[in-house]
């Protein structure tokens, strides 16, 4: 398998493999957020830099950047909030300053097509920001750049969902920790997930509005918004598999 890491590159292999603007770079984001207490807290990091370095395998002149770990504040009724020791986020703006400053560096370096891979919810708004500005600052010095904006979640079929939830799917809005991420990280990192330490909890429900200050009790005491229990490593593989088929496809075809 080729290296698509650009950090494990040299400044002269990278130079090269980028010349007049041929590659495209894969930048993941996602966040340090608690997934209960049998998951590690970086599932929203690995899980976009495994599939990034993945598609990156399947297409040509495609490198990928080291992830940025640190995401958007973690919501309540998509994240559990910011209740549990070891969740780790900065603000909106921050994140949008960052990804553009990033983004931007490497329009510097020559770098005219990007991808970020978003594994975090609560990020995705800020992401939105990010992009356009750099392309609106971009188009300003006369430089044609173009950035993909994508979540995984988001190339999983009903097809899917229904065998890797054969009792039912109760929504993408209760998933936090629950299987379909914990089943992923059984695939990819299973030293990082203990199932014997997997809590079940019903599907969380929440009323129609948010508050601030946040309710504690609106959120598990597990920090989950739904059972990880059935999670299976296989469920995890059918998942990837058609996440990977489903972005490598449009890269090849963008």
């Amino acid at each position: 398998m080729c290296n698509v890491k650009l950090e494990n590159m040299d400044w002269i292999s990278y130079r090269e493999a980028i010349q007049d603007g041929r590659c495209r770079i894969i930048l993941p984001v996602g966040a340090i957020e608690q997934h209960g207490p049998h998951m590690s807290l970086n599932p929203d990091v690995l899980i976009p830099s495994h599939i990034a370095e993945q598609v990156a395998q399947q297409c040509d002149d495609v490198l990928v950047a080291p992830a940025i770990a640190y995401g958007y504040k973690s919501q309540v009724k998509s994240g559990g909030g910011n209740f549990f020791p070891g969740t780790t986020c900065v603000s909106g703006s921050a994140l949008e300053q960052y990804v553009y400053d990033v983004l931007m560096a490497y329009v510097n370096h020559g770098n005219r097509e990007f991808v970020l891979i978003n594994g975090h919810f609560e990020n995705s708004m800020f992401l939105c920001e990010a992009a356009d500005k750099l392309v609106k600052q971009c188009t300003l010095r006369g430089l044609e750049v173009r950035v993909y904006l994508l979540s995984y979640w988001d190339y999983i079929s009903e097809e899917t969902i229904a065998k890797v939830f054969p009792d039912g799917f109760t929504g993408w809005a209760v998933e936090h920790g629950g299987i379909l991420e914990t089943s992923i990280m059984l695939e990819i990192h299973p030293a990082l997930v203990d199932m014997d330490r997997a809590v079940h909890v019903d599907p969380a429900t929440f009323p129609p509005y948010d508050v601030f200050p946040a309710d504690p009790s609106w959120v598990a005491e597990s920090g989950t918004l739904s059972s990880p229990v059935k999670a299976t490593a296989e469920k995890g593989r059918l998942i990837l598999d058609e996440c990977l088929k489903g972005i490598a496809r449009q890269l090849r075809s963008a």
